[in-house]
């Protein structure tokens, strides 16, 4: 796969629990970097009096097949959309900015299940070791899926 220098991503589910029980589970980024990166992250962390109800937040974790610090931050939060925004801090392993979106819909036929969307939108740096990327995306790739599967196994 060619390594494009803007890489944008969406990745959407259907989530077999309702639309709170998720939200409450995934706006706290410690949680939801638990369940998609499992034993791929370490070291996860909030920063200084940061928590998962305030915003902005940050928060560090090492991937563990880099050692690499991923420093992000909960830039923003909508409750009744159940959407939030976060964005990486610093660069790391050949990523010099990234942004994403999780959002948890509604689906408005069945209210024990709903929609979990993620957009991320990342800028690679022009000496970033394409191998590194490329495990990076291929990685985030899957995360919806591990959402998914999570509130499959309640």
């Amino acid at each position: 796969m060619a390594v494009q220098r803007k890489h944008t991503m969406y990745h959407s589910t259907v989530v077999d629990a309702d639309p709170e029980t998720v939200w409450a589970v995934v706006r706290d980024a410690l949680q939801l970097v638990a369940i998609v990166s499992g034993p791929a992250a370490k070291d996860v962390h909030w920063v200084g009096d940061a928590g998962p109800e305030r915003v902005p937040a940050l928060y560090n974790f090492t991937l563990v097949f880099s050692d690499g610090l991923v420093q992000q931050e909960i830039a923003g939060r909508d409750e009744l959309k159940r959407l939030q925004t976060y964005r990486s801090i610093e660069p790391t392993m050949g990523v010099d900015r990234y942004v994403a979106t999780i959002r948890v819909r509604s689906i408005t036929n069945d209210p024990n299940r709903c929609f979990f969307d993620w957009t991320r939108e990342l800028t690679i740096a022009e000496d970033a070791d394409t191998e590194v990327v490329e495990t990076i995306i291929a990685m985030m790739a899957k995360q919806v899926d591990s959402v998914r599967d999570h509130f499959a196994q309640r």
